[in-house]
């Protein structure tokens, strides 16, 4: 059986089964994008919740696996020659569980896919974040509206790019592929969440709106919102 006791994460969040990925997460719009992914490979694996609001981002043994004390990451005991392996960044998760199960990353897309990928963590997660950081939460209580604005402008701009792309396709990379499953969460977030549509033009948009309901009508997708299941 392998031990994994040597990750000092498994004291706060023991694994049941040990020979299964372990991923520490909670249902954000980055948290999800690596349930899904797990559910949509079939790859084995078992859920710990992360909870934010008693910091159990901040604890040592979170920070010991990821040290940017963001969510989510991956402990895999089967990793690269057989060894386990720690993981943080959604992106760099996706990638890896794409390479090991040897799904939704097409060699023949895979640059294009990539792109795509790197396009929501460079640009819409963190604009559609800080835009619902201003619209929201805290941001509210700024009298000077140039932030929002800012935020709001590039969402605006970055959806008009989405809408662009998906003229003519169903997914950004011509089939469903872990660029999908970066994107479409956080436009979820956008409009149930922030309740930040409006804002951003989401009416006009021509594909868009369809595009996120093809999304959510996956039966992995729908599995994979809910995981970790909150307390």
């Amino acid at each position: 059986m392998t031990d994994l006791t040597q990750f000092p994460i498994t004291r706060r969040w023991p694994a049941e089964n040990p020979e299964v990925i372990q991923l520490y997460s909670l249902p954000t719009p980055n948290g999800v994008k690596v349930s899904v992914m797990l559910e949509e490979t079939g790859l084995a694996y078992e859920p710990h919740l992360v909870r934010f609001d008693t910091n159990d981002q901040m604890t040592p043994e979170f920070l010991s696996l990821a040290p940017n004390n963001k969510i989510p990451a991956i402990l895999d005991p089967n990793g690269p020659g057989g060894e386990p392996l720690g993981l943080f960044e959604s992106g760099a998760i996706l990638i890896y569980l794409a390479e090991k199960s040897g799904m939704l990353l097409p060699q023949a897309r895979r640059y294009e896919v990539l792109q795509w990928l790197m396009w929501q963590m460079g640009g819409l997660g963190p604009m559609l974040g800080q835009l619902g950081y201003f619209h929201t939460f805290a941001g509210k209580e700024i009298e000077d509206p140039r932030p929002k604005e800012r935020f709001r402008a590039e969402a605006e701009r970055l959806l008009k790019v989405l809408d662009g792309r998906l003229a003519g396709r169903d997914w950004v990379a011509g089939e469903y592929s872990i660029a999908d499953i970066a994107i479409a969460p956080w436009l979820r977030t956008l409009c149930d969440f922030y309740k930040a549509a409006d804002l951003t033009g989401w009416a006009d948009l021509a594909h868009v709106p369809a595009y996120l309901e093809r999304f959510l009508a996956r039966p992995a997708v729908q599995r994979g919102l809910l995981i970790p299941k909150r307390d």
